[in-house]
């Protein structure tokens, strides 16, 4: 099942965007070998990643990402082609390439909120729920992990500076907390929507 979204219907001028959506794989294939950006947006800021994905055209997802397509790219409202995805191979294949289950576009929604929200079929939302509990069980970091580390080591590194600087704060060793005359400053390494 395939879902097509306010004004995919229509013409696109871009003639890549319109292989992506017509599901055309050899005239796809033939525009990025002649030089066509796969990162190119519509006007929505849709990659031709965000339609192939929309239309579960699993092949055309893998020719882009080999072509250099972002996987990480979002469009204006801050979906990631898995936001958009309803279709359990090209979930796998995004997953499996490092795209988090758990990320939030713009108004706070999962690809999982948004698969129940467009009424995807059981089987879908039940491989989304799956996934979506091996993230919060830590089991799929895949490219993100890296990014994370360093955000934990830079907090790291700016609570111990900040403490050497300022005599009066103290490390909480049990909690991880820095106390500073009372006051308790948290600082978060994550940006998660949950």
């Amino acid at each position: 099942m395939s879902y097509v979204f306010v004004n995919d219907s229509s013409q696109t001028n871009v003639p890549l965007l319109q292989a992506c959506i017509d599901g055309d794989f050899n005239y796809s294939k033939r525009l990025l070998e002649s030089g066509f950006d796969p990162n190119i947006r519509d006007s929505r800021g849709r990659t031709g990643l965000h339609l192939a994905a929309a239309r579960g055209n699993v092949d055309i997802c893998q020719l882009l990402h080999k072509f250099g397509a972002d996987l990480l790219a979002t469009d204006y409202q801050g979906n990631t082609a898995l936001h958009l995805c309803g279709h359990m191979d090209t979930i796998q294949f995004l997953v499996s390439n490092g795209l988090k289950i758990d990320i939030c576009n713009h108004q706070g929604a999962t690809p999982l909120v948004l698969a129940k929200r467009r009424g995807v079929n059981k089987d879908v939302i039940r491989l989304l729920e799956s996934l979506e509990e091996q993230e919060v069980k830590g089991f799929n970091r895949g490219a993100h992990s890296k990014l994370e580390t360093m955000q934990t080591a830079e907090s790291e590194s700016a609570m111990e500076s900040h403490s050497l600087l300022n005599p009066n704060l103290q490390q909480d060793d049990r909690s991880g907390v820095t106390l500073c005359s009372g006051l308790c400053l948290l600082l978060t390494a994550s940006s998660s929507c949950f």
